[in-house]
């Protein structure tokens, strides 16, 4: 199989070295790929927000699969155009990748979902904007509706900074869409869709903030890992129940099914899991730990999904252990960045560029703010952290900056999710999972408000799943109909 990555960032570093590993492979080609995806695959020219030239290439090529790595492209419509062409494509059209490209699209398809979510509103006039923020309570999350890499987000307790930031995107022609704050840790899951089939990776978690500690403004990610200690084991397919698979039934009921990777950026709140976010392709740094962990060849999966034979393919392997990445940004980043400067040691092991370009003469210079994402693995967290640190203290960039805390509090045991108080009088009943007792069992409670709360009858000081009255009989419903297994 050719398969031809477009994209110039260590996400598509990334991709590329997996797909090179993968024996169904025979040649693979980035465009335009930076100075370290040469190494492991053919660069080519092109400009990847242009459907038909990137189509033409495809062709030019022959690719038997393309593989479009960043959210423009597919905001743009070139998998249409790449698809139009006869050529197999991983990733959304024009349509479908308005989950990303519009976030009061995403809104109004996981409304129709019933996908919980932050109470929002879209704000177009400056002269609503005031009486727009007296509806929240601080925090204030204001956000571009539209596309901004990551760094069109305020989040702050201060009015006069989050109307700044509003009015900021407002002056310059942006709707600005402002939500209430979500409490929780955060976590990112790629899923695999096709149509109504949903597939999903290793949970993983990223840290936007430029500083230790998560100070300054946010960045399109300074680190993640995966996968997550502090989560419940069966968290990614109640994530897919509840989450993902009613979000890619909604869009093939309006005419734009889903093919490629939808990614959702969730909160584990008290009551349940809430949406951030929905993009339409592979984060940036998550990838980098995820594909680190993956076993099953990932060429396989990707055409699979492209072609609609996703639901005959087995499910992913993981390795056993951890990966973290850390991000080496250039000096000024996630404001203006320094460029030009030489970089040594970005030519090691588990250092995936970004931006990067070479000169004429071989030396490899900074060419974007986000640099290199330095990957480190191990049998768990802690060796993980180790071993992305000694591979990052390798690496040197005048000027440059890194968060030191990525993955430090789940390595701690400091991450987990709110409690909601329960009563102390409600009745806890217990119900068995399976024939076998011993395999497990759910103890229930129905709580004033009409809710439903579960727990595990063999740890019931362990977290509670809360769900509101309508999702619980939506799920009902769902099991009656088959569509989803017990509890």
């Amino acid at each position: 199989m050719r398969v031809l990555v477009i994209g110039s960032g260590a996400r598509e570093h990334a991709i590329v070295l997996a797909l090179a590993a993968d024996p169904d492979v025979t040649a693979v080609a980035c465009a335009p790929g930076n100075a370290g995806t040469s190494g492991a695959a053919e660069q080519l020219g092109v400009d990847v927000g242009d459907g038909d030239a990137v189509a033409r290439l495809a062709v030019q090529w022959k690719a038997d699969l393309v593989v479009i790595g960043p959210e423009v492209p597919l905001v743009r419509g070139v998998a249409d155009a790449v698809r139009a062409a006869g050529v197999a494509c991983f990733g959304p059209g024009r349509e479908a990748a308005r989950i990303e490209g519009s976030k009061s699209f995403a809104k109004d398809v996981m409304a129709a979902a019933g996908v919980p979510s932050a109470e929002s509103v879209v704000v177009d006039n400056p002269a609503n904007l005031d009486a727009a923020l007296n509806r929240f309570a601080p925090p204030y999350v204001v956000k571009d509706d539209g596309l901004a890499a990551g760094k069109g987000v305020v989040v702050s307790p201060d009015v006069d900074v989050a109307r700044a930031h509003a009015m900021t995107l407002l002056d310059g022609g942006h709707p600005v869409l402002l939500e209430s704050y979500l409490a929780g840790p955060e976590v990112s899951l790629f899923c695999l869709v096709d149509g109504e089939t949903v597939v999903p990776l290793l949970p993983a978690q990223d840290f936007k903030r430029v500083g230790d500690g998560d100070a300054g403004p946010n960045t399109g990610g300074m680190g993640a890992y995966a996968p997550l200690p502090w989560a419940a084991p069966g968290l990614a397919d109640d994530l897919v129940r509840r989450i993902v698979a009613p979000v890619a039934r909604e869009l093939v009921a309006r005419g734009t099914p889903f093919s490629g990777l939808l990614y959702a950026g969730l909160v584990l709140t008290a009551t349940g899991p809430a949406v951030i976010e929905f993009n339409c392709r592979f984060g940036d740094p998550e990838t980098q730990v995820v594909l680190a962990l993956l076993r099953s060849p990932l060429a396989r999966l990707l055409h699979a999904t492209a072609t609609g034979t996703l639901a005959e393919q087995p499910a992913p392997e993981w390795a056993d252990g951890a990966a973290v990445v850390v991000v080496l940004a250039a000096e000024g980043y996630p404001a203006t960045p320094r460029l030009g400067d030489v970089i040594t040691g970005a030519e090691r092991d588990g250092v995936l560029h970004a931006g990067t370009r070479r000169r004429d003469d071989g030396a490899v210079v900074s060419a974007g703010g986000r640099v290199l994402s330095v990957v480190g693995t191990g049998d768990d967290l802690a060796a993980a952290r180790a071993d992305a640190y000694r591979r990052l203290a390798e690496v040197h960039l005048p000027g440059s900056h890194h968060r030191t805390d990525i993955a430090l509090l789940a390595e701690r045991g400091e991450v987990s999710i709110p409690q909601i108080p329960v009563p102390d009088d409600v009745e806890w009943l217990r119900s068995s999972m399976s024939a076998d007792e011993d395999e497990g069992s759910v103890e229930v409670a129905l709580l004033p408000d009409g809710g439903v709360a579960l727990r595990d009858g063999s740890n019931p000081e362990g977290q509670v799943h809360v769900y509101t009255a309508a999702e619980w009989d939506a799920f009902v419903k769902g099991v009656h109909a088959g569509e989803f297994d017990r509890p």
